[in-house]
């Protein structure tokens, strides 16, 4: 039973996010839901800069750790968490103020174990706009399935005893990226319902350069290698990624093969190449047109992104097959 009535604890892991935590605690502070009912947790994760005396200063429940990443810090939350409903955000999101209900309306039903809401942005630039426009397209195919095998902990809810059953996220993987997408997977596989709540909504700075884009998916791809090495039923579909994505990823694999190999085969490289490039095209017209209706100047720049997006995924996912020694090393998996 939850301790002094509460019905939720918020987990929030914090690495140097001073900058960003008090508009994060402040949207928590103001919900729907009495503030006496749910508890907010800030885990430190070794912060070089005014991380702690931010939530000091902001009331929320401080634990610290030395730096370990996300996962350990979550897992490290959840142990000390006091209510039976554990929610997730980062410290770099401010959600609605109808955050926390939507989520735990979710779990009213007994055989839910988990449930996941969505990104929003105010944004301007293009790059932060087309990001949004992906995550939306995302979220539109998980609004056709009546339960769902991903879920972020951007906007998250568990509850609590699962997460402790299960040994929670693994701290396999060290940074920001993955260890909750293989938390989802593994419940999933495990036969617990987790259910997708568009009204979960939190807001979110996304990045907004190339360069930062083109980072963001070089490590996705990197740590996907490790994700799918657990899980590589999820190689073919889960709830979450389109399948266009996934042939767009082939496409670019097969092109840099063929780069590789034009000196020794030019008239076929060039064939398989404009072959590629057609199958790329066709592969991202819905998309296209969904950016078009929702955002025209997006759509202006949206196939070049969606090209750079899928060989920025491709090579972290080389990068990450070659990395194996390492990834290997990190521990042992929970599988």
């Amino acid at each position: 039973m939850a301790e002094g009535g509460l019905i939720a604890s918020v987990v929030i892991p914090a690495y140097n996010a001073a900058s960003t935590l008090a508009r994060c605690l402040g949207a928590l502070a103001d919900q729907s839901v009495s503030r006496e009912r749910y508890e907010i947790i800030v885990v430190d994760d070794g912060s070089q800069d005014a991380t702690r005396q931010k939530v000091a200063r902001l009331g929320a429940r401080l634990l610290s750790q030395p730096h370990k990443g996300p996962a350990v810090a979550r897992n490290f939350g959840v142990r000390e968490s006091r209510a039976d409903i554990v929610l997730f955000t980062d410290a770099d999101c401010q959600p609605v103020k109808g955050w926390i209900e939507a989520l735990l309306s979710a779990l009213e039903e007994p055989e839910i174990a988990g449930a996941k809401g969505v990104y929003a942005s105010k944004q301007k630039a293009l790059v932060a706009r087309f990001v949004q426009l992906e995550y939306e397209d995302k979220y539109d195919k998980m609004k056709r399935e009546r339960y769902i095998d991903f879920v972020d902990t951007y906007s998250a809810a568990y509850r609590r005893e699962v997460l402790l059953r299960e040994e929670g996220f693994d701290p396999a993987f060290p940074r920001a990226s993955g260890q909750d997408v293989d938390l989802s997977y593994r419940l999933s596989r495990r036969g617990y319902k987790l259910v997708f709540i568009p009204e979960a909504v939190v807001y979110h700075r996304h990045v907004e350069t190339l360069g930062g884009y083109l980072r963001r998916k070089f490590y996705v791809g990197f740590w996907r290698v490790l994700l799918y090495r657990k899980s590589a039923e999820k190689m073919v579909a889960d709830s979450h990624a389109p399948q266009s994505l996934k042939l767009q990823c082939m496409l670019a694999t097969v092109s840099i093969a063929l780069l590789l190999a034009f000196p020794l085969l030019s008239r076929l490289a060039i064939w398989g190449l404009s072959a590629s490039l057609v199958l790329f095209l066709l592969s991202s017209l819905p998309f296209l047109a969904k950016c078009f209706k929702k955002d025209p100047r997006v759509g202006l720049v949206a196939l070049p992104l969606l090209l750079v997006r899928a060989f920025a995924l491709t090579a972290g996912f080389l990068a990450g097959i070659m990395s194996q020694p390492y990834l290997t090393r990190r521990g042992r998996l929970k599988r």
